[in-house]
């Protein structure tokens, strides 16, 4: 079996799918590994690492494609109409396992059913004990979690730390996060380390002791819709309008005591919920951060820009995009080790070839597109969604049309009825 590694090409992403440790054991269970040249560049792994690990360099994408079995990107491939069309590339019948948004990029799933190449959506990977080692959003949210502290002490103009000194005392500061995720739990263990008072909120019931177990204090409207507000999959639900606004007046009153603020609420296929308005905004103080972790899936605060520090009414709002390949050969070395664990199942030990396995959970909750079609069922039920959505308003249309007709013989008819009064 060959396993090709290609070097990534989106802007600002830095971190590679392979790293040393996962080509030598890739190697170890028979495989073939190709990665192309200067695929680990950004993540600080020099070609010279993977080939002393057993892996073959390819002068091209191209090159390492040819041929190959299994292809392992962070980001999915572009496709026609992007800066570089790199699925053309691909060949029928190629596994790809890479972070797709295949909730959200229907388009790139159209075009990779139509390519015959078996796709696997690292990011719908299910939230059970097994898969675990192989959840590429828990170790990539976990270095952004860090990451995002550290970025927000960069901007703030003060220390993190309370200090006694003999000039005078300096006040610790006071940071909330928002959305306790792994990013989040992430996010307040650092800020805790750094010294500051840390609190946090969150609607999932949860979450609560998990906050205060690390030494921060949680913040919640604790009503009867909040102990309902988790899905069994361990993800927030959408909370209703009412909630919100209570929510929202406890988050204000909150927010203008902060001096840093981090933002990593996402629901998964939908857009960031917004969480930090203009008038709260306007309530902190001046030199107050919001670092927003959720910016690329449209933000979590007014005013945030993906890949952009932005200063709104004294505060500045850091809108970094890709924070985990800030870390990039940490991010890179965990990201394949998910990759290692997600398909050392599959190898098969006689044949050393792939064998996919559909009554896996892990496979089921992953594959996206197999054999020229899309088979994931929420991508499938999407899919007949849609077209009934379609077919409704095709039947709406007809209607339309006929209801135009009939009006215009009706007024032809009283036109003619008028005629022939007037004659007469």
């Amino acid at each position: 079996m060959k396993i090709a590694v290609l070097k990534e090409l989106w802007p600002n992403e830095t971190r590679v799918a392979a790293s040393p440790e996962t080509v030598k054991k890739f190697c170890g269970l028979g495989a073939e590994v190709v990665v192309e040249k200067a695929a680990g560049k950004g993540a600080s792994i020099p070609d010279a690492a993977f080939k002393d690990a057993g892996a073959s360099i390819a002068a091209t994408a191209k090159a390492a494609l040819k041929d190959a079995d299994v292809v392992l990107k962070v980001r999915r491939p572009m496709i026609e109409g992007e800066r570089q069309v790199e699925l053309a590339d691909f060949a029928s019948g190629q596994a790809l396992c890479c972070q797709m948004n295949a909730l959200t990029d229907a388009d790139f799933v159209d075009a990779m059913a139509k390519a015959g190449v078996t796709g696997f959506a690292m990011e719908l990977m299910p939230r059970i004990s097994r898969a675990q080692s192989m959840d590429i959003l828990s170790s990539q949210s976990n270095l952004a979690g860090y990451k995002s502290v550290l970025d927000a002490a960069t901007e703030f103009g003060r220390a993190f730390p309370m200090m006694m000194t003999a000039a005078g005392t300096v006040p610790p500061a006071r940071v909330f996060v928002m959305g306790v995720g792994v990013a989040g739990l992430q996010a307040i263990a650092t800020a805790r380390r750094l010294g500051a008072i840390v609190s946090a909120t969150d609607v999932r019931p949860a979450t609560k002791e998990q906050v205060e177990s690390l030494g921060a204090s949680f913040v919640a409207v604790e009503d009867e819709e909040f102990t309902q507000a988790q899905t069994e999959g361990g993800y927030a639900k959408e909370m209703s309008d009412a909630y919100k606004a209570k929510q929202a007046a406890l988050i204000a009153e909150t927010i203008a005591k902060q001096d840093i603020v981090i933002c990593t609420a996402l629901i998964p296929g939908r857009p960031a919920p917004r969480l930090v308005d203009e008038d709260m905004l306007k309530s902190m103080k001046p030199g107050s951060v919001v670092v927003d972790l959720a910016v690329e899936a449209g933000g979590n605060c007014a005013g945030s820009t993906p890949g952009k520090i932005v200063t709104k009414h004294g505060v500045k709002i850091v809108g970094h995009v890709n924070v985990p390949g800030r870390v990039a050969e940490d991010a890179s070395k965990l990201f394949a080790k998910n990759l290692l664990n997600f398909l050392t199942p599959m190898i098969d030990e006689e044949t050393k070839s792939l064998k996919i396995d559909l009554e896996d959970e892990v496979v089921n909750g992953t594959l996206v597109t197999k054999d020229g079609k899309i088979v994931h069922p929420l991508l499938t039920q999407q899919k007949q969604e849609d077209a009934a959505d379609n077919a409704e308003d095709a039947a709406g249309d007809d209607d339309k049309a006929e209801d135009a007709e009939a009006g215009s013989a009706t007024d032809d008819g009283a036109d003619a009825a008028d005629a022939k009064a007037k004659g007469d």
